[in-house]
């Protein structure tokens, strides 16, 4: 019989940006707008702020996160060009590294050397790359992938709470917001913890703790100050 595995860390990249552009377009747009409501602000400002949190939260994610994996990329990058050309210049040394890896993971040093002779014959950059650099194509950066992921679930996740503060008024806005983006950040750890094959519970109560804290926050500030943001 055969015997069938399945494995999540392929979702590792879209996974994480997704998860980080929902929690924070539900955080910090519920905060915002939790934070001008207390204000007392006029319902139609608190849209106006929270529209604007929207669109520059989902602009800001997509910049930041392609930057920042950018910046991940042009590592790896210039990692693996180094490395090419060590293969190229010296390439008994780094059979000797990639031997040593293999020892260093429990392997005699005859085995070893008999693995890395056989996965340079095959792939060496592609070897020294996993083993060595620990560079995959599972978990090679993706910078457009993350921008766009990031972009489009900060702005689904900012959606929700702005909808809500849309149906309510007075006093209620600031609990309807509270307590739907409560439930979506409850929501939201619980489906990102079942993707990643995590604990679901731990995922939701963390997540749910510092998005009321958030919310807490900008509230008392609001509230304290009484101005309009």
């Amino acid at each position: 019989m055969s015997h069938k595995e399945t494995h999540r860390t392929h979702r590792i990249g879209w996974l994480r940006a997704a998860v980080l552009g929902a929690n924070d377009g539900i955080v910090s747009t519920a905060s915002l707008i939790i934070g001008v409501a207390a204000s007392s602000a006029s319902r139609s400002q608190v849209l106006v702020a929270g529209v604007a949190g929207l669109v520059a939260g989902a602009m800001s994610m997509a910049a930041g996160e392609y930057v920042s994996v950018s910046s991940q990329a042009d590592t790896e990058a210039a990692d693996l060009g180094r490395e090419q050309r060590e293969l190229r210049d010296d390439p008994e040394r780094e059979l000797d590294e990639l031997s040593a890896v293999y020892r260093g993971r429990g392997l005699d040093a005859e085995l070893a050397r008999r693995v890395a002779e056989g996965l340079t014959a095959h792939d060496a950059l592609g070897a020294h790359a996993r083993d060595e650099l620990g560079i995959s194509d599972t978990t090679a950066a993706r910078p457009v992938q993350a921008a766009f992921t990031s972009a489009a679930t900060f702005a689904v996740g900012a959606a929700l709470p702005l909808l809500a503060a849309a149906t309510a008024t007075g006093a209620a806005q600031i609990v309807v917001v509270a307590v739907t983006a409560l439930v979506l950040l409850s929501v939201l750890g619980a489906v990102g913890a079942r993707a990643g094959g995590a604990p679901v519970g731990a995922a939701a109560a963390r997540v749910t703790f510092w998005g009321a804290l958030a919310m807490g926050v900008t509230a008392l500030i609001g509230s304290l100050f009484g101005a309009v943001v």
